[in-house]
Parts: C-alpha cells; sequence; structure tokens
C-alpha cells in the first residue's frame, strides 16, 4: 500500500506533497532525519492528510493531480476546514 500525503508548515504557511510506503518514517525524515532539502527549510511539518492507494502508479498519478493549481485549491480548503491555519494567514 502506498500513501499520498500533505504536510503542512503552520509557522510558515507552507504545504508540502509527496507519496510513500511508509508515512511513520517519512513523517520522522521530513521532521528531524533529512539534512537537506525543500523540507528542512519549513519544518515542523504536520500531517494535514493522507489518501491510501494499493499501486505506487495510483499514488504517483494522485500525487501529480494534487500538485496541479485544482489540486492544491483542494489541499487549501482542506486545511483551512481542519483548523491548522493561523488567524490572519492568507493563502
Amino acid at each position: 500500500m502506498f500513501k499520498v500525503y500533505v504536510l503542512y508548515s503552520q509557522k510558515f504557511n507552507k504545504i508540502y506533497i509527496g507519496y510513500t510506503s511508509n508515512l511513520e518514517k517519512r513523517l520522522l525524515s521530513h521532521n528531524k532525519l533529512a539534512h537537506k532539502g525543500y523540507t528542512v527549510k519549513f519544518r515542523p511539518w504536520t500531517l494535514a492528510f493522507s489518501e491510501e492507494f494499493p499501486t505506487k502508479q495510483l499514488a504517483m498519478k494522485r500525487e501529480k493531480q494534487l500538485k496541479s493549481a485544482k489540486g492544491r485549491r483542494f489541499i487549501w480548503e482542506k486545511i483551512k476546514a481542519s483548523g491548522l491555519i493561523s488567524a490572519g494567514w492568507r493563502t
């Protein structure tokens, strides 16, 4: 099983979209273990939501959809609805 996930950095009002076969390990990497890359600059990250897929190919397809303009609007609406966004931030 593969998961497509969306991380949210409340401190920087940023999102990150990815996929993995091991979500717990990946979250640990984004928040603590990694020493380089995009997510290191915007820690800490909170899991905003995830979706599960039976194959890597389907997860990759969904990740690509979420990275589109329409997908990003969908993500920001989900994050707003969850209450993760601090007052005063504009998306």
